[in-house]
């Protein structure tokens, strides 16, 4: 396998490390480190707009109450995405897509509420993305009602656990890829296992560079990190970037 060509370096809400998480300063970071990827989040605001944001609530990241869905789009705008002394504002999702859509990366779309799947297939669509795109989520219910939605779209299951049980419902439902947490300490064989099924693997939660080399040097197909930076620099140290 070529790694340079196939392996993709997620920016994890953009450059999170460094910037506000989930902003456009935080996406323009990742980018200009040389990621090929983004991973986002998808939630609905209290006016039924689409919007990209993590948290269940704004406490974290805008020092307010209450969570996206308790606020309307204009009411947001009001508010700062913050980290340190750097602030952003909240993206829409179409925002997002008309900004980053036409770049040559793959993106990785997380589904974080209930009662957005429609929007974000809809939006997928119209910007010409479905190619380049991955849908995931921790429910597995969210996956099978965008599939229902869009039976082409790729979908990806997050997941801290895997079994027999798990395998089977993403064959069954036609996924494209299996997202196991990086802490769970992956090995070659479990990936190429994987491979032999028809799943392309993600690892994410990858929160030191100890969990970041040994989920590259399993043979993964990519990567959700805050800091793309590092792994970039450790693709290049092994001499896979050439």
């Amino acid at each position: 396998m070529d790694r340079k060509r196939n392996f993709v370096t997620y920016a994890h809400r953009g450059a999170s490390e460094y910037c506000p998480e989930n902003t456009f300063m935080s996406f323009y970071m990742g980018m200009q480190m040389g990621a090929n990827g983004i991973e986002t989040d998808v939630q609905k605001t209290k006016d039924g707009i689409p919007v990209l944001f993590h948290d269940r609530t704004l406490e974290r990241m805008c020092g307010v109450d209450g969570g996206i869905g308790d606020y309307t789009w204009e009411e947001l705008q009001r508010l700062d995405v913050k980290k340190g002394d750097l602030c952003d504002k909240i993206p829409t999702l179409e925002d997002f897509l008309a900004h980053f859509a036409h770049r040559d990366i793959t993106f990785a779309m997380e589904l974080k509420g209930a009662d957005v799947e429609a929007d974000v297939a809809d939006l997928i669509f119209r910007f010409h993305m479905e190619n380049k795109c991955v849908v995931t989520s921790f429910s597995m219910d969210f996956l099978k009602r965008i599939k229902e939605i869009a039976p082409s779209l790729r979908v990806g299951y997050l997941t801290k656990t895997i079994d027999d049980s798990v395998i089977g419902t993403l064959l069954d439902m036609g996924a494209y890829e299996i997202c196991p947490d990086g802490r769970m300490e992956i090995d070659a064989d479990a990936v190429a296992e994987w491979h032999r099924m028809g799943l392309n693997v993600r690892a994410w939660g990858i929160a030191d560079d100890e969990i970041m080399k040994r989920a590259y040097d399993a043979g993964v197909d990519g990567m959700t990190v805050n800091f793309p930076d590092r792994l970039l620099r450790y693709i290049a140290e092994t001499g896979q970037d050439k």
